[in-house]
């Protein structure tokens, strides 16, 4: 895989209400931990919509690894300003990134003229990324089953990688254990 396609849950999605919530440690964790195998074995491009959540959080952990790998982000929202109507933390964040970008387009000119939209970005993710990564629970995919559909209609031989609660649950035992307190 050159180009990986990641996605996943909105912050409210996951009841994450906070920028500090420890919680996006771990997710981030985990993002990293799959990004790191798929950057050993070739991966040259990481592709996002941007959305707010687990999207914003892959490229914040791009732009980290992009200091030891030769890593790009690309942001690929499907209109322009569509954090207009996000909380304002959430807006800066997305703003840094689309600056920080190795590349940055919206699919569509001009703001938000319905759900096709969406659905054009979807597939323009599936069709332009050799696979995809997305941290999901399959009794309740939320938002996310809109892309993991597509990405399971739309392509034969497309490798869906997930990120999944017990993914999780293993990286938070793996950072206690990294914590030289959990062994007294």
């Amino acid at each position: 895989m050159k180009i990986v396609a990641v996605t996943g849950y909105k912050p409210m999605e996951l009841s994450i209400f906070k920028p500090d919530d420890e919680r996006i440690k771990f997710i981030r964790a985990a993002i990293r931990k799959r990004l790191i195998e798929f950057i050993e074995e070739g991966l040259e491009w990481v592709i996002i919509s941007g959305q707010m959540g687990v999207e914003l959080w892959t490229a914040e952990v791009v732009l980290e690894l992009q200091e030891i790998y030769d890593i790009k982000i690309g942001v690929i929202p499907p209109f322009e300003n569509q954090e207009n109507r996000w909380p304002e933390q959430m807006q800066q964040q997305y703003q840094e990134i689309s600056i920080a970008a190795d590349f940055y387009q919206p699919l569509y000119k001009g703001d938000y003229k319905g759900s096709f939209q969406f659905k054009a970005k979807n597939m323009w993710l599936v069709d332009k990324s050799d696979g995809c990564l997305i941290l999901i629970h399959d009794e309740y995919p939320g938002s996310n089953r809109f892309f993991y559909e597509e990405a399971q209609q739309t392509a034969k031989d497309y490798p869906i990688h997930t990120i999944t609660p017990a993914d999780l649950e293993d990286v938070v035992e793996e950072l206690r254990m990294e914590d030289p307190g959990y062994w007294d």
